[in-house]
């Protein structure tokens, strides 16, 4: 049986580089002469330029009527000089500092045209929340939308929920009140972390209407869900919308809210306030209380204490989609809310 051939492994790059390199620098012969490149490189470079260019040197003399080429040289100077300047490398061909040239002292211009003296005061800085925000998107309003901020922000807490009242109290169809915002920063984290729920709306139904009702049978109280999302399109400003569960369920994302409420926390910082309105649309199944009732049932599921924890877990097993998720219980800590 013949035995096998052995192929001679190459070293590795690692391998290789742990060999001992030879010298690279070579033996200097003793008549080597060490010449200063620098001397060479920055000496008679423009004797050599001349001798290399002297006879379109000359013709360019003759072309614009001169005697020679150092009244060409004399005739260019200044364009010469420019493009040296410009041509100039810190710190190879040029200095590596240069002396800073002193400001005029005469007032100039500015692009808007106002005069500016050098010995004038810089520009105040912008007031806190007038220019420094970003910018609402488009069917966005923010606080300064309804009230005056740089007027409202000098007003004790008390006068600036009166002016909110006052604002939106000619709408019959108008939702306004206002929370601390230690409130709305428990409700704020909750909302970010289950942006979407449902909230039960207690309905009477009329006796005529139940199934195997008597002519003389009372009322019956059953319940509606109604569908809420939270949105946040500014830093200041949060949307919730209030959706019934059965229209979001025909038509989904393009279905229409009947209650659209936002909060505002431009006064979070300042008069530890935070302000809310909202409209509720005429014809659509729900009555201003009604929308009142939801928002405050949303308090109640969002802004979770040590009594509300049934209710924690309920926005946990609906964010999920827990499959132990019942409307049951949801009705039972819902009628705790009443």
């Amino acid at each position: 049986m013949a035995s096998p051939i052995r192929i001679p492994r190459l070293p590795t790059l690692q391998n290789a580089l742990r060999q001992p390199l030879c010298n690279p620098r070579p033996c200097q012969r003793r008549w080597a002469q060490v010449q200063d490149v620098r001397f060479l490189a920055t000496h008679g470079t423009q004797e050599r330029v001349e001798a290399k260019y002297r006879s379109k040197l000359q013709q360019k003399a003759q072309e614009q009527g001169l005697q020679d080429i150092s009244e060409l040289k004399t005739a260019y100077k200044g364009k010469i000089d420019k493009l040296r300047k410009e041509a100039a490398i810190p710190g190879a061909i040029a200095p590596l500092h240069t002396a800073p040239t002193p400001p005029p002292e005469t007032s100039h211009t500015t692009q808007t045209g106002a005069s500016i003296s050098p010995f004038s005061h810089p520009p105040p800085p912008p007031s806190p929340g007038s220019s420094t925000e970003p910018r609402p998107p488009p069917g966005v309003k923010t606080l300064n939308s309804f009230l005056d901020l740089s007027k409202i922000r000098t007003l004790p807490e008390k006068e600036i929920q009166t002016l909110w009242r006052l604002r939106h109290a000619s709408n019959p169809q108008s939702l306004h009140f206002s929370l601390p915002s230690s409130t709305f920063t428990s409700l704020l984290r909750t909302a970010k972390k289950h942006p979407n729920f449902v909230i039960p709306l207690p309905k009477e139904v009329p006796s005529n209407q139940a199934p195997n009702a008597s002519e003389h049978s009372q009322p019956k109280q059953a319940a509606e869900l109604h569908y809420l999302q939270f949105a946040h399109p500014h830093p200041n400003t949060t949307t919730l919308l209030f959706t019934s569960l059965a229209e979001f369920k025909l038509r989904g994302e393009y279905a229409s809210p009947h209650t659209t409420i936002t909060f505002h926390s431009e006064l979070a910082d300042s008069h530890g306030l935070v302000l809310g309105q909202g409209t509720v649309m005429e014809n659509r199944g729900v009555t201003v209380d009604e929308a009142r009732w939801l928002v405050m049932c949303m308090q109640k599921f969002y802004v979770v204490n040590e009594e509300g924890k049934g209710r924690g877990e309920l926005l946990e097993m609906f964010t999920r989609g827990d499959g132990r998720f019942r409307v049951e219980r949801l009705l039972e800590e819902s009628e705790k809310i009443l």
